[in-house]
């Protein structure tokens, strides 16, 4: 019986130790955004202006008050400086922008790499890190197609 007896209180005190409030570990506030997509951020309090640690990543505007929008721009990390009115620091939020991989597929040829959309057909389309010449040549047309859909929409 002292046995069982020893097995209970050994249970009995893995129970209390694991029931125990435990200390809340620090948490870094951390903003996963994709390249090329928008993400809204809703705030706790107002905010008056946000600072972008390197634009080359990603941008940020104040929306209103309490609403920030994040827009991927390239691949990697970065930070987001929140600042209120008097120009107090809120809060200073990690941004990561990565790929969207969703519907895209890749295919790489030895040193060529080519991207394409498929949702549901498959388009060429413009990804970072696909091969210069094909990134470029495709650049090209969209932006002849744009210049010509502007200038059919200029009016005369």
């Amino acid at each position: 019986m002292s046995h069982l007896k020893g097995i209970f209180v050994g249970a009995l005190l893995l129970a209390t130790a694991i029931a125990r409030p435990q200390p809340a570990l620090a948490v870094e506030d951390t903003v996963l955004v994709a390249v090329d997509r928008a993400k809204v951020i809703r705030l706790d309090q107002p905010v008056a202006t946000v600072i972008v640690g390197n634009p080359s990543i990603a941008d940020a505007l104040v929306y209103d008050p309490e609403m920030l929008v994040v827009t991927g721009k390239s691949f990697g990390m970065t930070n987001l400086i929140l600042l209120d009115a008097e120009g107090t620091t809120i809060d200073d939020l990690t941004l990561h922008v990565r790929a969207d991989s969703d519907g895209i597929v890749t295919i790489q040829r030895g040193p060529t790499r080519l991207s394409y959309s498929c949702a549901p057909n498959c388009e060429r389309t413009l990804m970072i890190g696909d091969t210069v010449e094909n990134f470029d040549a495709l650049n090209a047309q969209i932006q002849t197609r744009l210049g010509l859909a502007e200038s059919q929409a200029a009016p005369e």
